[in-house]
């Protein structure tokens, strides 16, 4: 019996096609795939090549994708 967005918002993760079906289309976060993917390549490749290569960690920006259910 609840409403969406009225009585109760709805935010949900990683902006899947099935965001846009929803009814109403879902709020979600995006995150960058494209770009993970390509930093995980070249720390591949880095310890590929060199081993004793120290690990870094890399901290991605999400963005809110705001729609109707929020």
């Amino acid at each position: 019996g609840r409403v969406v967005p009225d009585d109760v918002a709805i935010v949900g993760f990683d902006d899947s096609t099935a965001a846009l079906t929803c009814d109403p289309p879902l709020t979600t976060i995006r995150q960058p795939v494209e770009d993970m993917a390509a930093e995980m390549a070249r720390q591949l490749l880095r310890q590929v090549d060199d081993p004793d290569t120290p690990l870094r960690s890399v901290i991605f920006e999400p963005t809110l994708v705001v729609r109707e259910s929020a």
